[in-house]
């Protein structure tokens, strides 16, 4: 026998032996149900804050827009009294100039007596006065508008600009959630939840007198409606969308924003709370309405249905009242 027909049995068993204790790669395992559950929440949050932060720009954007068209829809009477009171003085002057009527020089040289000449020259000085304050004025109100028309047009070009960065961050945080909400769906086989919306969820809302009566029961009705970005009826919500839905019902304006809405409504002490205000979360990123026996109902997060839950759902900022 050959020396390699030798060897071939011990390379045989070296190779299998080697096989049997060379270290072994893991395989990489996918991510649990709850992994997937604290990623989405994660990020869904995240989306929140860059929703709610571009919903106080677009309402900023839509208050500064209706601003920069009054101030421009005064500037066009203003513009055209200011040239009609120009056009008078100058009919003023050539009228003086060609009849003398009024002219100082005519005056002097008038035959009349020293009465009718003191008289002249009091109306002549009197009638140039008053017709160059009224220029002055129309010219000083025309100034002021275009300085504040020229500030509020920097302010929308501001805030256009940062809508448009805003938009960018969304996009982004929508295109992580996308692919979580894959993850999701193999899970669970949904990448959302199941809308569990009825029309007996407003009979279940409490009885409460007036608008806010209106606004907790409007609330009411929106249980199991999906969360939406943007959303402030029909649809789906979000959280600051849902709470001016409300507020809208009851014939209340709210802005379609977290922060703003805190920047006019009353604050309150948590004991003070009653249905139909509203409770303000976390860097006020979130905002639900209060419907009695320390709960809420909110818009949650993307992938999520309005529900109706404990309000101690995350550190609370403050309280407030719908004026």
């Amino acid at each position: 026998m050959s020396s390699i027909r030798k060897r071939l049995p011990a390379l045989a068993v070296a190779a299998i032996l080697a096989t049997l204790v060379a270290p072994v790669t893991p395989a990489q395992a996918e991510p649990s149900p709850a992994e997937l559950t604290r990623r989405i929440e994660k990020a869904s949050t995240e989306l929140e804050q860059v929703v709610e932060a571009h919903n106080t720009l677009a309402e900023g954007l839509k208050a500064n827009k209706a601003t920069l068209a009054r101030l421009t829809a005064q500037l066009g009477p203003l513009e055209e009294q200011v040239a009609q009171h120009r056009a008078e003085a100058s009919q003023l002057a050539v009228a003086a100039y060609k009849t003398g009527e009024l002219g100082t020089a005519t005056a002097l040289l008038s035959p009349d007596d020293s009465t009718t000449l003191v008289n002249r020259l009091t109306t002549v000085d009197k009638l140039a006065r008053e017709r160059q304050k009224r220029i002055t004025a129309f010219t000083n109100d025309q100034r002021q508008l275009l300085a504040q028309r020229s500030r509020v047009e920097t302010t929308v070009e501001k805030a256009t600009a940062q809508a448009r960065g805003l938009a960018s961050s969304r996009k982004r945080i929508e295109r992580d959630l996308a692919d979580l909400y894959e993850l999701r769906r193999q899970a669970y086989g949904r990448a959302t939840e199941r809308s569990t919306a009825s029309a007996d969820d407003v009979q279940a809302a409490p009885s409460v007198s007036g608008a806010a009566g209106v606004a907790v029961r409007y609330a009411y009705g929106a249980l199991g409606k999906p969360y939406r970005w943007g959303g402030d009826g029909g649809a789906g919500y979000d959280c600051s969308g849902l709470t001016s839905a409300a507020w809208r019902a009851a014939g209340k304006s709210l802005p379609h924003s977290t922060r703003r809405q805190w920047g006019v409504v009353a604050h309150i002490k948590r004991h003070d709370l009653s249905p139909g205000d509203l409770v303000f979360y976390r860097g006020l990123g979130h905002v639900a309405l209060y419907v009695g026996n320390g709960q809420i109902i909110d818009a949650p997060t993307a992938g999520r249905n309005v529900l109706k839950r404990d309000m101690n759902i995350m550190p609370i900022v403050g309280y407030g009242r719908v004026r």
